[in-house]
């Protein structure tokens, strides 16, 4: 029970007038049941109500008075009566019960308020959003939304007319947290915030920053939903994720956007559970250990494909509902794949609804453009040195991983946070403390954010697409480094794809963009990712890329996968060109799968399930992907033949396995490569396999080295050498040739 501090109960005019326009501060302090001397007032405003009574509890009742039209009214008791009552309305013949939100204390308290200041409240979704939770007894929803410089927040929905005078909300100012519980709202409605700013301007009605569902766009509400009750039954597929470090594991990643790998027969997009019982087992089918996601977060406009969220912590409803999402994790663990999240925590863009100025204030964005916007995509930039918001944005992190149960986060654009001139000319950027181009506020979130989810997390893939020689990306933060598991490795991207799209004559001349990412292939732990980027914006697909007439091409594609899965470094590749897509990508449609009723696309898709197998079984291509020791050349210098040779390595007990790549669509008979061991090498793949739909060439099953030296190696083998095409040798210490 709150005291007033008018002796006859009745409110003076201004507060009147305040309340019934939505412009009163402190509508607790005036609204619900309050201390009148040794009695008690009770206030309610509810529109479209001609007369008013409060029902207690044990049957007596308060009749209130109408002090407005609009709907507000006030009622005293001579005695303390108890503070659960019900509000009986009429008007006309109708007649109708609420439940007085006014009546309810606040759910949330002072330690709250402290964590998220201090910027540590890392399980910060179960206090801010909508939760169906029962209060004192009554159902409904509890609401919390962060806008320290608004002057007024109210929840608008369905459920009161989106009439922001009817649940303004309660502020808590150590935090500049509002607050209220709504009793009778349940799961499913719609609801937004009406925010006026602190001069007392209206802005745009706000989406909550911390819903859990939303409405399909173009309709940009917020809608109450559950994310505590999923079922899961993972349990022994995330006990098997937490056995052994990553980086000595098989990771090969299958990039997808969900929206355009596969549509209905109407055209429209399958829903979760749908690709739960379709790209999953095709995933997996191929022998992928994960999928990667492009962003799934709640966004706006489809062709961002995600980069650019106003719901960070809702599912994109373009899918289906929350349970729909964690019943896709959940089928892929019992599919053995693990599920990695594009997760874009660089920007967001400037659509009235989101983030943007969201309490009429830069709150959530950098307050200076030369940091605050992003000259590239029209978006807003975080602000990083600010603890709110990277409290907010490493909760986010942390709820993906422990209430979706991913299983990683590959962090987009990590290189334009890193860097105050990112995309910026002289005079469009301000330098740092130091005088130096380095974002250290930035660089201090991600260091924090890495800390936090391996502290929670130790067995999650935390990935960062950094494009520049920034130092130490995946290097423990102990030590200096940024704290990422894995760097995705850009120059070697670069470097390979644009010595694959050369005619092989001119190959010669160019070697070196073969060999010169081992100069570096050790000081982080990569990935090697053909991405969604190298197949849109003109770019045409990996398979457009090989020069040609059709067979070069089919075979210059398998082998350049063969030399990517030999390569040391985890893998990733971007949908369709599984198959060898001829179109790049188009995120407007769905790919173009009716490719596999020719015999060169299922050669190559074949292939790539064999690469898989093989780099999953095979501890020598995958145990040493960050460790020096798990590589060494055999043939680094042959440039006027294009081929390029090395030793793949596991543990001493695992046979080493050599990788022989040939790009010239010259066959190579007797060509002679040094190797560790004397005896049988089998071939263990075979780009030029006829099944593949290569031309047959290669070694009828295995080698055999001799005691003859070569290439700094004790023995050696004469091999042949198909054309356009990457050729494996495994050691079989047993000297079974088969």
């Amino acid at each position: 029970m709150r005291k007033t501090t008018k002796t006859d109960g009745r409110l003076a005019e201004a507060e009147v007038e305040a309340l019934v326009k939505g412009r009163h501060p402190d509508p607790f302090a005036v609204l619900g049941p309050h201390a009148l001397g040794r009695g008690m007032v009770i206030r309610a405003f509810v529109p479209g109500a001609e007369r008013l009574t409060a029902r207690l509890a044990d049957g007596r009742s308060v009749e209130l008075a109408q002090r407005h039209p609009d709907g507000l009214f006030e009622g005293a008791a001579a005695e303390m009566l108890g503070c659960a009552y019900v509000l009986e309305a009429e008007r006309g013949s109708d007649r109708w019960s609420i439940e007085d939100a006014y009546r309810f204390g606040p759910l949330l308290g002072p330690t709250d308020d402290h964590l998220l200041v201090e910027g540590s409240h890392r399980r910060l979704w179960e206090r801010l959003g909508a939760h169906p939770v029962s209060h004192d007894g009554v159902e409904g929803v509890r609401f919390a939304v962060w806008a320290p410089n608004a002057s007024r927040v109210s929840v608008v929905g369905d459920f009161n007319q989106w009439d922001g005078r009817r649940a303004p909300m309660r502020k808590r100012l150590d935090s500049g947290v509002w607050e209220i519980f709504l009793p009778g709202v349940a799961e499913g409605a719609r609801y937004k915030f009406e925010i006026l700013d602190a001069a007392g301007d209206l802005l745009p009605l706000k989406a909550d920053p911390f819903g859990f569902s939303a409405e399909l766009r173009p309709a940009t509400a917020s809608v109450v939903a559950r994310v505590d009750d999923f079922q899961w039954t993972d349990a022994a597929y995330l006990a098997a994720r937490s056995q052994g470090a990553a980086h000595r594991k098989p990771i090969s990643i299958y990039e997808a956007h969900l929206g355009s790998w596969r549509r209905n027969e109407e055209g429209g997009f399958l829903s979760y559970d749908e690709l739960a019982a379709t790209l999953i087992p095709y995933a997996a089918g191929l022998g992928y250990t994960h999928i990667e996601l492009l962003p799934i977060s709640e966004h706006p406009l489809d062709a961002s494909w995600g980069y650019q969220p106003v719901g960070l912590f809702a599912p994109t409803r373009r899918f289906g509902d929350p349970a729909g999402f964690a019943r896709f994790v959940d089928a892929a663990h019992a599919a053995g794949l693990g599920v990695i999240l594009d997760w874009p925590a660089a920007h967001f863009p400037v659509d009235a609804h989101g983030l943007y100025r969201f309490d009429g204030t830069p709150l959530y964005e950098d307050a200076d453009e030369r940091r605050g916007f992003h000259p590239d995509w029209n978006t807003a930039i975080f602000d990083f040195g600010r603890r709110e918001v990277a409290n907010v944005l490493i909760a986010n992190a942390l709820y993906w991983l422990e209430v979706f149960h991913v299983d990683g986060l590959r962090v987009d654009a990590v290189a334009s946070m890193l860097h105050l001139d990112y995309s910026r000319q002289p005079g469009e950027w301000a330098p740092n403390v130091h005088g130096g181009r380095e974002n250290l506020e930035a660089e201090a979130f991600l260091k924090a954010l890495n800390t936090a989810v391996y502290a929670a997390h130790p067995d999650v893939l935390m990935i960062a697409e950094e494009s520049t020689t920034w130092p130490g990306v995946s290097r423990p933060v102990h030590q200096g480094g940024l704290g990422f598991g894995f760097k995705w490795n850009m120059g070697w991207m670069n470097d390979t794809l644009r010595y694959i799209s050369r005619e092989p004559v001119h190959r010669r001349h160019h070697h070196r963009e073969l060999t010169f990412g081992l100069l570096y292939a050790f000081t982080e732990t990569f990935i090697l990712p053909l991405s969604h980027d190298e197949v849109v914006h003109g770019k045409g697909s990996i398979l457009g890329r090989m020069p040609g007439d059709d067979w070069r091409r089919f075979a210059g594609l398998r082998a350049y996968y063969g030399f990517m899965w030999g390569y040391p470094g985890k893998k990733l590749l971007f949908m369709g060109q599984e198959f060898g897509q001829w179109a790049e990508w188009n995120f407007d449609g769905e790919l173009d799968w009716n490719l596999l009723q020719y015999a060169p696309h299922q050669g190559v898709r074949r292939a790539v399930a064999d690469l898989n197998r093989l780099y999953r079984e095979t501890a020598a291509l995958h145990v040493g992907d960050a460790e020096p020791e798990g590589f060494r050349w055999l043939v680094v210098d042959d440039e006027a033949q294009s081929v390029a040779a090395w030793l793949r390595r596991g543990d001493s007990r695992d046979p080493p396995v050599a990788v022989v790549c040939n790009f010239t669509p010259v066959t190579r008979g007797r060509y002679r490569i040094g190797l560790p061991h004397a005896g049988v090498w089998r071939e263990v793949f075979n780009s030029d396999a006829a099944e593949y739909g290569g031309s047959g060439h290669g070694n009828l099953g295995s080698v055999v080295a001799i005691d003859e030296p070569s290439h700094g190696f004790p023995a050696s083998a004469d091999i042949e050498l198909p054309p356009l095409a990457t050729v494996y040798f495994q050691y079989a210490p047993d000297g079974a040739a088969t």
